[in-house]
């Protein structure tokens, strides 16, 4: 695809990408001009997923696995958007994934990859990419929080820790970086129609209707759906755009 679009020039990281939600927001992001950095845990899909972005947005897309909520990969990740493309303008958090079961059935194993697969990675994958986005004054966070942080939502309790540490987070660092021409903003979906959700709703019914009745549209969200608000927020449009949590929600939320 040729130059063009709201992000032509810049470079994006898409954290989380080997999954439905992160690789739309890739091709989003890719579509709209940016050069794109892609990581996730799983290396094969992340790879088959990269092969089929490059293929979308017509340009290389430069990939790095491992487990996001260590130093060492996110220090890899901001390393190879700067030797690759010299700059990172856009960092979208969105690897994640929690375990959903009742509160008292978690473990200490699922506990732990809750809180690493949805705290820890966006923590890591901002600290790297801070200091030089402060550097060039210019920067676009974006976070994929949850509605249910909000709402409440059957057995979501361990994962609303989690992703309630990222909102959280979000909003610090919105007021700590707004002088330095850094927006940080968080994307809030509700039940997002994902093969993930696919599942839930053929193996569990009833939890699966759970999560879909409390929103008054009566469906999940699209995947699109999910990814323009990624892109409204990661643009210059949003510049004036800070410590906000925007829910792509159906209603299931109103604030």
């Amino acid at each position: 695809m040729p130059d063009g679009g709201r992000f032509s020039g810049q470079v994006a990281i898409v954290t989380g990408a080997a999954g439905s939600i992160g690789a739309e927001i890739a091709a989003r992001l890719g579509s709209e001009g940016a050069r794109l950095v892609v990581t996730d845990l799983d290396g094969d899909a992340l790879e088959a997923r990269a092969a089929s972005l490059s293929e979308r947005v017509r340009r290389e897309v430069a990939t790095v696995a491992g487990d996001l909520s260590t130093t060492e990969v996110a220090t890899a990740l901001t390393a190879t958007a700067h030797e690759r493309f010299g700059r990172v303008d856009v960092l979208v958090n969105n690897a994640g994934g929690g375990i959903i079961r009742p509160t008292l059935e978690q473990t200490e194993e699922t506990l732990r990859a809750t809180l690493d697969r949805n705290l820890w990675t966006a923590m890591r994958a901002t600290l790297a990419v801070l200091p030089a986005m402060r550097a060039a004054g210019y920067g676009r966070v974006v976070f994929i929080g949850a509605d249910s942080v909000r709402n409440g939502l059957a057995d979501h309790a361990v994962y609303n820790a989690a992703k309630g540490g990222v909102h959280a987070f979000a909003r610090g660092l919105a007021r700590e970086y707004a002088r330095d021409g850094i927006t940080v903003n968080t994307v809030a979906p509700c039940a997002t129609a994902t093969p993930e959700l696919a599942a839930i709703l053929e193996t569990n019914p009833a939890l699966g209707e759970a999560f879909v009745q409390v929103i008054p549209m009566g469906r999940p969200a699209a995947l699109e759906e999910v990814a323009s608000a990624v892109a409204y927020l990661a643009s210059e449009e949003a510049r004036f755009v800070t410590g906000q949590v925007l829910g792509v929600n159906g209603g299931s939320t109103m604030v």
